[in-house]
């Protein structure tokens, strides 16, 4: 997608065009005008990445409770979202007439590899760990990342450490200790792996940072990094695959074993549309912090985990003491206490470089 003066893609320019189209004579002569449209592609960027990862946390729990292979699932949805990606940057080269990246062996090897590993773990526990644990406590644990990603970003020098850290780290483990407290729903190997898959999300999201700020790379398009790190995932999920379960996926009626052609058919097409909406996840995520910013993506995040605990305690069953409830309450205050900071440290930053401009 080529861009024009202002830097907007052919594609923005089209949306924009499309929304004063639409939009009241009166709002299109005023001059909020603009401020209306960035709050319309915020919100429709929001309600998009809502819609996709809301849907694939349900979709993941529904999916596993029958077809109890989720290592073999994951892997599948690396492949397809690396075929989607290969398509999508074949029909950019034709169309917007650009060369493609492709990152020499060595380069690969060094500076994507770790975070292809780190993040295949991450996916595949949490996805594993939902064999065993609500879709509730699978929510709060995973929202632990936050403690992890702050935690790697200090020990790579992304981010300087500070006594309020600390405060934030109290708040969301004490909330999650609350949370989890005599819950009866509460699963401890389940518990472990997601504890876990957050712990190597911290390291993803750390790793995945210094990636796309290398500009000599060329990654900065989401299309370009899911294509790059999809192989090195597949490859390094696959032998733990094959050892936990190889022999079980194999013999399955619905799956390899199938006995029923109707019935392999429509395995197949469930988890096509699973990594369908995985790549769109990915997707979403990029396009919302690239077109708003990262304090937008994390306040975003943390909507989304109240609507995904809402929906899990209306209707799926998820149950919750008072004691819990208030532990959520925590640990939620914990990442918004995070959020606040981390935007304030931006505002300061942001006002040290413009008073550096002027002395300039």
């Amino acid at each position: 997608m080529g861009k024009n003066t202002r830097g907007k893609t052919q594609l923005e320019v089209r949306v924009d065009s499309a929304l004063h189209s639409i939009a009241p004579p009166k709002l299109t002569r005023s001059s909020w005008c603009n401020t209306c449209l960035v709050a319309v592609k915020t919100v429709a960027l929001v309600l998009f990445f809502y819609s996709c990862s809301i849907s694939l946390t349900f979709y993941n729990k529904w999916l596993f409770q029958n077809f109890k292979f989720p290592l073999f699932v994951t892997i599948i949805h690396l492949a397809i979202k690396f075929v989607i990606a290969a398509v999508v940057r074949t029909c950019l080269g034709c169309v917007a007439k650009r060369n493609n990246i492709i990152l020499p062996w060595s380069v690969y090897m060094k500076r994507v590899a770790p975070t292809g590993f780190s993040s295949v773990l991450d996916i595949g526990l949490s996805n594993w760990s939902l064999l065993y644990i609500t879709v509730s406590l699978y929510t709060m644990s995973k929202s632990t990342a936050i403690i992890f990603i702050l935690v790697f970003a200090i020990l790579f020098g992304l981010q300087r450490a500070h006594f309020c850290q600390i405060i934030i780290v109290l708040f969301i483990a004490g909330g999650l200790f609350m949370f989890t407290y005599e819950s009866t729903q509460f699963n401890g190997e389940g518990f472990t792996l997601v504890i876990i898959a957050a712990v190597l999300s911290g390291l993803r999201w750390s790793l995945a940072q210094i990636l796309t700020q290398e500009e000599e790379l060329g990654l900065s398009n989401p299309v370009d990094l899911i294509y790059h790190l999809q192989p090195v995932m597949i490859l390094g999920l696959m032998p733990f695959a094959l050892f936990v379960e190889g022999l079980h996926i194999s013999s399955t009626k619905l799956f390899l074993g199938f006995e029923d052609i109707h019935v392999f058919l429509h395995t197949w097409l469930t988890i096509l549309f699973g990594a369908v909406l995985a790549f769109m996840l990915a997707m979403s995520e990029f396009l919302l912090l690239s077109r708003t910013s990262s304090l937008t993506l994390s306040i975003s995040g943390i909507f989304k985990e109240i609507c995904t605990l809402y929906i899990a305690s209306e209707y799926s069953n998820d149950k919750m003491s008072l004691l819990n409830f208030f532990g959520m309450l925590i640990c939620l205050s914990g990442i918004g206490l995070h959020v606040i900071l981390k935007t304030i440290a931006s505002k300061g930053r942001q006002v040290n470089n413009s008073q550096t401009k002027h002395s300039d």
